[in-house]
């Protein structure tokens, strides 16, 4: 068993009756994974029970007597409960008892937590938020999505290179192409940051590509996606909200007569098949990039087969030495500045 995984079943919508499922369809479909369930003993073990299932060499049990709550203060969390899910979870992790972690927890704790007890990198300066998305030609990793308003040019730079790093070891892909969002392509568009960004970029010894718009992410122009996290986060949920409104708009114009429904009943295996090429669940998991650990932070709202999803992230990313790549990167770039 090469890769051991800490699961915060306490966090999400739906704490145990998520995450434990999950757990067991991850440890089915991966026979080199193994998963320490973190939390209430008695929540983990009626739902092992549920689903006949039991404690083995694979699959152990690490009680926990407290859970984050969803809307409780980061800071909280982090001071007064130490022996919650999630804090026990980021331990196991730190320990090396386990490789990574996963938490569909409050977000800002789980980031608050996990810098606190792991700490950042040698040469990270501030953890970024990064997550795959879908594109036309296939995936696209964006970062930072939330956990940095305001960034330097040096933080874009070690932005692009984690993500560089990562969506290399996810997509067994060398030297994955960096793009920097900006409104424009040309050099001279962009704000003082992203100027200065981009000069750093091009010297980095990183595939960059140059400038990015808005309509690049989604055709897949560039392997990764580098902004700002305040810039980051308003694209992804501008994003998510346009895919609602089209996937709305479509439903009601299928079920707004007779005959449209038999156009949807006619067109149902291509609906199928787009609903499974663009299913969210399949992209659940956002990794907090640029810690001394693999932290994957799933969708609160997350069924298991998303949360599921997540946890196979995290594996991956231990089992493609995401942590040690970015190391040695970062290490190389200091050797060329000086």
């Amino acid at each position: 068993m090469a890769i051991t995984v800490a699961v915060d079943c306490m966090g999400g919508d739906r704490g145990a009756a998520v995450t434990v499922p999950a757990a067991l369809a991850a440890l089915e479909d991966d026979a080199d994974i193994g998963l320490i369930l973190v939390g209430s003993s008695a929540a983990i073990e009626e739902e092992l029970r549920r689903a006949r299932a039991a404690p083995d060499n694979r699959l152990r049990v690490r009680g926990a007597t407290e859970t984050v709550a969803m809307d409780e203060p980061p800071a909280t969390a982090l001071r007064n409960k130490k022996d919650s899910s999630m804090r026990v979870a980021i331990d196991l992790v730190k320990d090396g008892a386990a490789n990574a972690c996963v938490s569909a927890g409050n977000t800002g704790a789980l980031m608050a937590i996990s810098r606190f007890v792991l700490k950042t990198l040698p040469g990270i300066d501030r953890p970024a938020i990064a997550s795959i998305l879908p594109t036309q030609t296939g995936q696209t990793c964006m970062l930072d999505l939330g956990a940095n308003v305001d960034c330097s040019a040096e933080h874009l730079l070690q932005f692009g290179i984690m993500g560089s790093e990562l969506f290399a070891a996810l997509e067994r892909k060398e030297r994955p192409s960096v793009g920097l969002l900006n409104v424009g392509e040309e050099e001279i568009k962009g704000n003082e940051v992203v100027k200065q960004a981009a000069e750093l970029l091009r010297g980095s010894g990183l595939n960059f590509h140059g400038n990015v718009e808005g309509d690049d992410i989604y055709k897949g122009t560039t392997d990764v996606v580098v902004c700002d996290g305040f810039v980051g986060n308003v694209a992804l949920k501008a994003s998510e909200g346009v895919a609602q409104m089209l996937a709305g708009h479509l439903r009601a114009e299928f079920e707004r007569t007779f005959l449209n429904r038999l156009a949807a009943l006619a067109a149902s295996p291509v609906i199928r098949s787009f609903k499974r090429r663009f299913d969210h669940r399949r992209y659940n998991g956002a990794t907090l990039l640029g810690l001394r650990g693999i932290v994957v932070k799933s969708h609160g709202s997350a069924d298991a087969f998303a949360f599921g999803c997540a946890i196979r992230r995290a594996a991956e990313e231990a089992r493609g030495a995401v942590l040690a790549h970015i190391s040695e990167r970062l290490t190389s770039i200091e050797k060329n500045v000086a």
